[in-house]
């Protein structure tokens, strides 16, 4: 059974959207009456939150499962393109970090002042971005959505480059340590290139058609059918949970169409019960024929 989940993606991104917008204006505004660049930089990271959730909007408009006459696989992996778009904003986020390091490291930036006042701004604006993470990967995970998974991910990285901000503007309004700025800049950057290159991990494995379900597996699960002699030619694709394909050759125990159907109606009926959702391609070839190809260079063990 093919489930679509774009009508609860759309929702949750435009929640986020409105409130990744309302961050980062508040993260702009303090920027500015501050003169921080780190934290005008951390406004320009919020940007790409917003960029991602448009991203994602768009992608999720074009990612129906539902096949049609142009797209008989249904058209999920548009939504495995967006994730790695969002991939490629948290590349230019980790730039502007090392970018705004350079910067002060070279004694170019001015020197940043702050009150109580604004530090009580991005205490907001941090516990926003906590709440959008969190809501984010939960619903994610909940409908199996690749897009609001990454883009949870990306929000955590503007969570731990809002908290570096926010350490080393505390400790500026404290005892004047413009320097905490810089030292906190390169570990939020690597955590932000951890994030994207997590993201990529995720989702270049169904772009490229990478194998699903071990072949050995559905070979097992094949041959506890009655009726089924050997399966081979086994090949995989798609994403388990979300949507699975599925090609095998069968050889069946029968003499007649309709034995040889039922047995098959069987063998998907199990995969089904174990892949869902998935779509099974079977070719049933006769009693004598044989063949130890399990898969493409797997072999049946004796």
């Amino acid at each position: 059974m093919i489930v679509d989940n774009r009508p609860t993606v759309r929702r949750v991104l435009i929640i986020t959207l409105l409130l990744n917008l309302f961050v980062l204006g508040l993260k702009a505004f303090v920027g500015v009456a501050t003169g921080s660049l780190s934290l005008l930089a951390d406004a320009l990271h919020s940007l790409t939150d917003s960029a991602n959730n448009i991203l994602g909007l768009i992608a999720s408009r074009f990612s129906s499962p539902m096949p049609d006459r142009d797209h008989p696989y249904g058209h999920q992996k548009f939504e495995a393109v967006g994730a790695l778009g969002i991939a490629a904003f948290l590349g230019i986020a980790c730039f502007e970090i090392l970018q705004g390091v350079i910067e002060r490291l070279m004694g170019t930036g001015k020197p940043i002042r702050i009150s109580a006042g604004e530090l009580w701004l991005l205490l907001l604006v941090l516990g926003v971005n906590i709440f959008v993470t969190y809501y984010e990967r939960h619903e994610g995970q909940r409908v199996g959505s690749p897009i609001l998974i990454a883009d949870a991910q990306h929000t955590m990285s503007d969570v731990w480059v809002t908290i570096s901000v926010l350490a080393g503007l505390i400790s500026v309004w404290a005892f004047n340590w413009q320097w905490m700025d810089v030292a906190l800049s390169f570990p939020v950057a690597l955590l932000v290139f951890s994030s994207g290159w997590s993201v990529l991990k995720q989702n270049l494995p169904s772009l490229v058609d990478e194998m699903a379900i071990a072949p050995e597996a559905i070979y097992e699960v094949a041959m506890q059918v009655p009726g089924v002699l050997n399966c081979h030619d086994i090949a995989s694709r798609g994403v388990v949970g979300r949507q699975a394909f599925i090609e095998m050759h069968l050889i069946v125990e029968a003499r007649d169409v309709l034995t040889a159907h039922e047995i098959t109606e069987e063998v998907e009926a199990r995969l089904a019960e174990k892949y869902s959702p998935v779509r099974v391609m079977i070719h049933v070839e006769p009693p004598t024929y044989k063949s130890d190809q399990i898969s493409y260079g797997s072999q049946v063990e004796n």
